[in-house]
């Protein structure tokens, strides 16, 4: 997806920001001394590398050292977290977190805990998943549901992989429902879409950024957002709450840990320098383009949301019988 402000200038005008904090940390003077790696355990572009790059550069600006994105991508983001999870807890090494960290940890194996295994540094914004139905498909979301009640298991839905971010939704949302919509896997977002666009499935449930192409031309209807509340930019398109009734909400969502052990002064001054870059005007900007907005939290308040969200997803795939392969 095109960003609609240049990277050199975000950069450049979150980098001058002033952050007295950082000039005044008599415990831990000394770092940054080097380099910071910022690892993002999925391939390079899209939605992750969107995001923890503009942070990187701002970061950069503010702490007067290289902070420098490495992608790891493997086994549903296992290998880039097992890599942070065995560095050392200096404050040199960082994992980009989101939802997706969450959910492959309740039913992938890791070499990680993805709970004990890291310390929380600060969270960067939510984002809305997007319930989308094929061309002259479900009209609504009432619509959806009332034929997905009248015939069970009828209704598919499709999901870039088993165990992706789209997967855990739908089947939340089944289990909130009481319905049966089936899963029809595929192996990436663009053979998903293309089978929506055919009419080849029902609906599909992913990112703005993932969709945003389709969406803007037209070719395929938002019926509702995951989200608790309407988005600004699109106050018609109704939550999945309010049109139906039903008690259900997601927001994905991206986050910076650290190596357990990382020391409390390292992480505070990254969440004051993050929660100050992710407040800015640019920031926002930069996020609404990728349908998110920036929702910062403590280090505490963040390992608490983690480890909550966490447990949700484990009990779900508990309970849908979601298992790797």
């Amino acid at each position: 997806m095109k960003v609609s402000i240049g990277r050199r200038g975000l950069a450049a005008g979150l980098a001058s920001l002033a952050l007295p904090a950082l000039h005044s940390r008599p415990a831990f003077a000394a770092w940054p001394e080097r380099p910071i790696r910022l690892v993002v355990p999925y391939t390079p572009g899209g939605s992750n590398d969107a995001v923890a790059r503009p942070l990187a550069e701002a970061l950069q600006g503010m702490l007067g050292k290289p902070v420098i994105v490495e992608n790891r991508p493997g086994a549903g983001s296992t290998l880039g977290a097992g890599f942070v999870a065995q560095a050392q807890p200096d404050g040199y090494t960082l994992l980009l977190a989101s939802t997706s960290f969450a959910t492959s940890s309740t039913y992938l194996k890791t070499t990680y805990d993805a709970v004990e295994s890291f310390d929380p540094v600060a969270r960067l914004c939510l984002a809305p998943m997007l319930i989308v139905t094929k061309p002259r498909g479900f009209a609504d979301m009432k619509t959806l549901v009332d034929a997905a009640r009248e015939a069970p298991g009828r209704v598919q839905y499709a999901m870039a992989g088993m165990g992706a971010v789209g997967h855990f939704t739908m089947e939340a949302f089944n289990a909130a429902a009481g319905l049966t919509m089936e899963p029809v896997p595929y192996s990436g977002i663009s053979p998903a879409q293309a089978d929506l666009l055919a009419g080849r499935v029902d609906i599909m449930v992913t990112t703005m950024a993932s969709i945003s192409n389709l969406v803007s031309s037209g070719q395929v209807p938002v019926i509702a957002y995951t989200s608790s509340q309407r988005m600004e930019d699109a106050p018609q398109v109704p939550t999945v709450r309010e049109a139906t009734g039903i008690d259900f909400a997601v927001d994905v969502w991206w986050g910076v840990l650290a190596p357990k052990g990382t020391p409390a002064a390292v992480r505070q001054t990254l969440n004051q320098a993050i929660s100050r870059i992710v407040g800015t005007d640019s920031y926002r900007r930069f996020l609404a383009v990728e349908g998110a907005k920036p929702m910062p939290q403590g280090t505490e308040e963040f390992g608490r949301f983690v480890a909550g969200d966490i447990a949700r997803w484990r009990k779900l795939a508990q309970d849908s019988n979601i298992r790797a392969g």
